[in-house]
């Protein structure tokens, strides 16, 4: 019987087969949404990366929103930290991961250095997500409870992947990319830890290294059986356990199909508490807030549940910041993370989050949330969401992406209007 990597690449090249144009259509727009945020990123961090694009080589690649070419491996990594730098990038509840600053990261430098068609680089944006979103389905949540970050580690195999089917490579070329991109990934979530501003580093990384991983598809070096599957391979030493049936298993849909694009300036794991504080604050007197409990599964507590806010990166992590911003103005944009409210932080101080363990048990299906309001007259309110927006069981409408764009487009005039 052939190696899990085999098996791998041949489950990928049956699932590239059968691409239909409504499933481009989707790649298509999650160009745009990327795009958007790119660009908005890149008016964010520009003045921190000038030091860096002053010594950079020019090279065919664009580094979006920064007027400079560079080679693709430095534009793919910087791009795809911009990318994700204001938490508003698409993600996918099921592998819980983002995928489209890593991976369009990679497939635009590579365009833009070796060139191929439009139509390619959206083949390969699909099949990049497909193979991201498999392997990490396949592990988590152990992958996560590891401590490891799934946007660096698949993310890095999804990029490799999507440059490679954006080539035309054969399965034996895959098969080495995939070897090379799987040898390569990385990424740990302590870098999000206390105010840190490099979280983006991973994806930004995972896009560099899988276009790296992609062109080692042209070598011809022999590679292991079972890069994926060996004793110490990939999903062995990344995992207490992994799921074979759901890396390989034939679905009807497309992985690409089942991503959420994000309406809230926050991390994805608050966005259900933030639309149930939003039902809230709709209905009563926020001046009048006691004490605010807000119950959800359990990956959504770790690494949120912080009240201390050490800086714009550490508001965008904290459910309790997330959630006041919601009560208080009824959204949770860019415009309530940068500069940080003080009215936000000090009623934050009163957010508890704490595990629902029947949440727990439904997630990843659903990622639940219920925020209950407990006002200084004793009255309680509480609203529960299943399904944040931007989900597809909850999509943004075409208004609301409008409007995200719209946003991101005023965001990124007001940033340049400071800087001057």
């Amino acid at each position: 019987m052939s190696g899990l990597t085999d098996r791998f690449a041949g489950y990928l090249f049956d699932k590239y087969s059968g691409i239909s144009e409504a499933i481009k259509n989707k790649a298509s727009a999650c160009y745009e949404d990327y795009i958007s945020v790119t660009e908005a990123g890149a008016a964010k961090n520009r003045q921190k990366w000038s030091g860096m694009l002053a010594v950079l080589p020019e090279g065919k690649a664009r580094i979006i929103g920064c007027g400079k070419l560079t080679d693709g491996r430095t534009a793919a990594l910087i791009n795809g930290f911009n990318a994700h730098s204001l938490e508003y990038d698409d993600g996918h509840r099921f592998a819980m991961i983002h995928l489209g600053a890593s991976i369009i990261s990679a497939v635009l430098a590579a365009k833009d250095e070796i060139g191929f068609s439009r139509e390619k680089a959206l083949d390969g944006i699909i099949m990049g997500y497909e193979a991201a979103c498999r392997t990490a389905i396949a592990m988590q949540p152990s992958h996560k409870k590891k401590g490891y970050h799934t946007a660096g580690t698949c993310g890095t195999i999804g990029s490799a992947a999507a440059v490679a089917f954006a080539l035309g490579m054969d399965k034996a070329q895959l098969k080495r990319v995939l070897t090379a991109a799987a040898g390569s990934s990385a990424g740990m979530l302590e870098i999000q830890e206390q105010g840190s501003e490099m979280k983006p580093y991973n994806l930004g990384r995972a896009a560099m290294d899988g276009l790296a991983a992609a062109l080692a598809g042209y070598t011809s070096f022999e590679t292991p059986d079972d890069m994926l599957g060996g004793e110490r391979g990939f999903f062995r030493l990344f995992s207490d356990s992994f799921d074979e049936d759901k890396l390989l298993a034939p679905k009807t849909y497309y992985e690409i199909e089942r991503i959420y694009v994000k309406p809230y300036a926050s991390c994805r794991h608050s966005h259900s508490a933030v639309e149930a504080a939003i039902a809230i604050g709709k209905k009563t007197d926020v001046t009048g807030i006691q004490k605010v409990t807000v119950k959800t599964y359990s990956l959504g507590v770790k690494g949120h549940d912080h009240r201390e806010i050490k800086g714009v990166a550490s508001a965008k992590l904290s459910t309790p910041y997330a959630v006041a911003s919601a009560l208080l103005y009824g959204r949770a944009d860019l415009t309530v993370f940068e500069p940080l409210d003080e009215r936000i932080t000090a009623l934050a101080q009163k957010v508890d989050i704490v595990e629902e363990p029947q949440f727990t048990a439904k997630c990843p299906s659903k990622r639940i949330a219920a925020v209950t309001v407990k006002l200084t007259d004793g009255t309680e309110l509480t609203e529960q969401v299943d399904y944040a927006k931007g989900e597809p069981e909850n999509p943004m409408t075409e208004a609301e992406l409008l409007q995200k764009r719209a946003l991101l487009r005023e965001y990124i005039k007001n940033t340049d209007s400071t800087a001057e």
